[in-house]
């Protein structure tokens, strides 16, 4: 059956999610049919039914990988994304394809929901080594040797400090990383933040950044900070993993675009705009993008590749 591909709006969502938590439950199979919707906000509406919880398609703890499928798929969220919110597009996508998927909310501060469900919040270091406890998890669960990320933006970082720093080298088989700030970012991070708790309802979070030290990754990440010069003292990536990176001339945060296209032998780089004047993706909505997420498929199963048309894409929600 044909899984049909819409662009609404999240807000139209809500009672689609409802209906979609309360009939398929919170853990989903590789092998189910999810509705998928190629909006980088998809998965807000299912944060707002089951706050804290999994989007259905992810997290089945007794998913099996398939011999065409044999790593399991981890997705890293970005700053103030979290589990569901940052992944609506990707969980019914991959879970479709035939993965088991995991996705984890890293570096939450300890404040009420809605706010706890922004992420990215913590250290890169701590938050590296929360994301390599859920990777030994996954492991375990599965039985397999490798997982495989696939990253955006913080999560690119945090993905790539595991690998290099937390033990993660000899694990991860392949790495899709989307708007990665590899050589860091010199864009306003605070701008994301507060996107995302608009959509959440989280209120007025610069008065919650002044009282709190709000997101300390944040300023981990800023162009020439000792935390990436260090990170990258041996080089952008770790020479056992296989690197793909996405990006788009539109991003406000990777600036310019060279920082999240760094060239490697074991790196793959993928422009948007190549080839397609009408992608207007930015830094969020290149997670949503139909495009996007074919390369990324592509990426994970190169053998059997997706075809990756030019088509319009907006702003904001991809």
């Amino acid at each position: 059956m044909r899984v049909p591909r819409l662009r609404r709006s999240p807000r139209s969502l809500l009672v689609t999610a409802v209906l979609a938590v309360l009939t398929l439950g919170v853990s989903g199979t590789a092998h189910a049919e999810y509705p998928e919707n190629f909006n980088f906000f998809a998965g807000i509406p299912f944060e707002l039914a089951n706050p804290g919880g999994d989007m259905p398609g992810s997290n089945d703890w007794s998913c099996k990988p398939t011999r065409e499928h044999p790593d399991p798929v981890v997705l890293v969220h970005g700053t103030a994304g979290g589990a569901q919110t940052n992944w609506g597009a990707y969980i019914p996508m991959l879970a479709n394809a035939g993965y088991c998927v995991y996705t984890l909310t890293y570096g939450q501060l300890d404040v009420p929901w809605p706010l706890s469900a922004m992420g990215g919040m913590k250290t890169i270091e701590a938050e590296g080594a929360e994301l390599a406890n859920f990777v030994t998890r996954v492991r375990a669960a599965t039985g397999a040797a490798m997982v495989d990320l696939i990253a955006h933006s913080q999560g690119t970082i945090v993905g790539n400090y595991y690998i290099k720093r937390a033990g993660g080298s000899g694990q991860v088989n392949k790495f899709v990383a989307i708007s990665a700030p590899w050589l860091g970012t010199y864009g306003d991070q605070m701008n994301i933040i507060r996107r995302f708790a608009k959509e959440l309802g989280a209120g007025d979070v610069d008065a919650l950044a002044v009282g709190t030290g709000i997101c300390p990754a944040c300023s981990e990440m800023v162009g020439g900070s000792a935390f990436i010069a260090a990170l990258n003292s041996d080089g952008v990536y770790d020479p056992t993993v296989s690197y793909t990176n996405i990006d788009t001339i539109y991003d406000e945060l990777i600036v310019p675009v060279s920082i999240g296209l760094v060239p490697a032998p074991n790196a793959t780089n993928i422009l948007v705009q190549d080839g397609c004047s009408t992608d207007f993706s930015d830094h969020l909505a290149i997670a949503g993008s139909h495009r996007v997420a074919m390369w990324a498929l592509n990426a994970l199963d190169p053998a059997h590749p997706r075809t990756v048309s030019c088509e319009f894409i907006p702003p904001f929600t991809g």
